[in-house]
């Protein structure tokens, strides 16, 4: 063999062997995201949702990839987007609750990661909260029975007292309605409960008008993705019809809202990421309890309150954690 042939030979072989070790190289791990929300105004959960999992170790797009998927609050999208990351074998599913009811469905060996505002107990999504039996485990970012009275309790106090104070509510959390209205007897104030099935703006907007049309001075707005994913029209409603509101999460009262009392959702999702990261190490969800919501904010803009003509008690000003001015 000439000198030329050889060296061009081994040259050659040299340009393949990357290429070659670039093949066999193992394909990335893959998460599947899943909510049944639109991906608009939820980027800040998927940046909780990495941190989580950079703090297990895990970065996108570089030793983990995450697929996301979300049906734009078109639930009947669901089951397809589920069977769809089934399909795509991915290691775990990160769903929030109607996505994660979809996920149950189409798999029970992938791995699911639910972030819920509901008891997963009641819902079906676990037989227990200290140890899952299935393929679900999870987080909660509610109390039942707790931070709807609370929400009320709040808004009591800066609501003229013979002002009917409206509940505007997801039908996935009319079980919390007993409470309140026994929340509503004590304090003696009358109750407008209006629950809709919160599918579409139109029906936000009639329902606003039956509260206008009731007189209300108040109102307390539930929690719920449809609810989450309209957070930026709630609070033009409320402030349109000059309705003191108190809602679920601090990212209202950020957007404009009165105020908000609630656990973290950021939080939530970062725990989330955490649980991931663990099940891509070899966890299983039987070793992962289901995570309970320990602490809660109180959010107070009192730019909107002073736009609303309310004066908020010093008192509630030095016991919140946050205070917008």
């Amino acid at each position: 063999m000439r000198r030329r042939e050889f060296i061009s030979l081994i040259g050659g072989a040299v340009a393949v062997w990357p290429l070659a070790a670039r093949a066999q190289q193992p394909a990335l791990p893959v998460i599947g995201l899943l909510r049944s929300t639109p991906s608009a105004s939820f980027m800040h959960l998927l940046a909780a949702f990495q941190q989580g999992l950079k703090d297990e170790g895990f970065i996108d797009g570089q030793n983990v990839s995450i697929e996301q998927r979300w049906a734009d609050n078109q639930l009947d999208r669901l089951p397809g987007l589920a069977a769809d990351l089934v399909r795509r074998q991915v290691a775990v599913i990160v769903a929030n609750t109607p996505a994660a009811k979809a996920a149950k469905a189409a798999t029970q060996t992938i791995p699911i990661v639910f972030v819920t505002g509901e008891d997963p107990v009641t819902i079906g999504l676990v037989d227990s909260l200290n140890r899952p039996t299935g393929n679900l485990t999870g987080v909660v970012f509610f109390a039942s029975g707790h931070l709807g009275t609370k929400r009320l309790e709040l808004l009591h106090e800066l609501v003229p007292k013979g002002a009917i104070i409206a509940v505007l509510m997801d039908p996935s959390f009319a079980t919390e309605l007993p409470a309140l209205e026994g929340a509503g007897r004590s304090l003696g104030r009358q109750l407008l409960t209006i629950v809709m099935k919160a599918a579409s703006e139109p029906e936000l907007d009639a329902a606003f008008s039956a509260i206008v049309q009731a007189g209300a001075g108040g109102l307390v707005i539930g929690g719920g993705p449809f609810f989450t994913s309209q957070r930026r029209k709630l609070v033009a409603l409320a402030a349109s019809h000059a309705i003191p509101a108190i809602y679920d999460a601090r990212e209202d009262v950020e957007a404009g809202g009165l105020m908000s009392y609630g656990t973290s959702l950021t939080t939530a999702y970062r725990q989330a990421g955490l649980y991931a990261g663990r099940i891509l190490k070899g966890a299983k969800t039987s070793e992962l309890p289901v995570i309970q919501p320990t602490t809660f904010e109180l959010v107070i803009n009192l730019k909107t309150a002073k736009t609303l003509g309310l004066t908020v008690p010093l008192i509630m000003q030095m016991t919140a954690d946050e205070v917008i001015e």
